[in-house]
């Protein structure tokens, strides 16, 4: 029945832009049916209620993340690669707050159903397939620097995994303000934990900090970070002469 995909499709578009202007706190029925001109009615009637509503934007947040995602090319150097990938992360997390705060449940208590299950038993982060498509470009970069002899060989799923929990938790701690708004946070404190991590997972210190140079100078080149150079730390001034 197109007009009742049609109804279904327009209460999505309208909670996702609600969602960007107000964040998931404003969400309500009678507001999203609002939007488009209908009776909170419709909301029931294609969502069972706002928790069918708050899955459905979920599920749709996380489509248009793994869009974003998709977005980084594979090059020559697949470290290069794995870290892009994660500054495009974040920066899917800056660009949009309200919709990342909905997909992690970091929302009013209940406001989206848990997708989540375990990812060290099941191979995959949740129920919801949208959010499985966007973590499985992460395992895939990780197999290619793999393949490559960047790193060791190990369950690529968790090593993803402890990648994930990294730059989630720098964007979590960058949302909040932690570390400015400008970027300088993903010179001074990312890009050194980015090294460590791959070095403690097999990689050449050296050709760790070629690769992360390499993509924080794309980043720059993207806007995405500051163009400021890292301070100088430890250094003693030089006695005169």
């Amino acid at each position: 029945m197109p007009k009742t995909s049609g109804t279904r499709e327009k209460l999505i578009g309208a909670g996702m832009r609600l969602l960007e202007e107000r964040g998931p706190e404003a969400l309500n029925a009678r507001g999203v049916a609002a939007e488009i001109g209908a009776s909170t009615m419709a909301v029931y009637t294609h969502f069972g209620g706002m928790t069918g509503l708050y899955e459905a934007l979920g599920r749709e947040a996380f489509a248009r993340f793994e869009r974003h995602l998709r977005q980084v090319p594979d090059t020559d150097d697949p470290v290069t690669d794995l870290l892009v990938l994660g500054l495009a992360y974040r920066e899917f997390a800056a660009a949009s707050p309200q919709r990342y705060r909905l997909m992690f449940g970091l929302a009013s208590p209940g406001a989206l159903p848990s997708f989540g299950h375990d990812l060290t038993a099941e191979g995959t982060p949740a129920t919801a397939a949208e959010l499985n498509d966007a973590f499985a470009l992460l395992p895939r970069q990780v197999r290619r620097a793999m393949n490559a002899g960047r790193i060791r060989r190990d369950d690529p799923v968790l090593v993803a995994g402890q990648i994930w929990c990294m730059i989630h938790g720098y964007v979590l701690l960058e949302t909040t303000g932690v570390f400015g708004q400008e970027g300088r946070g993903v010179l001074h404190v990312l890009g050194p934990h980015v090294i460590n991590l791959l070095v403690g997972l097999g990689d050449e210190r050296e050709a760790a900090e070629r690769s992360a140079g390499q993509a924080l100078l794309d980043a720059e080149t993207a806007g995405v970070v500051a163009r400021e150079p890292a301070p100088r730390r430890g250094r003693r001034p030089r006695p005169a002469r």
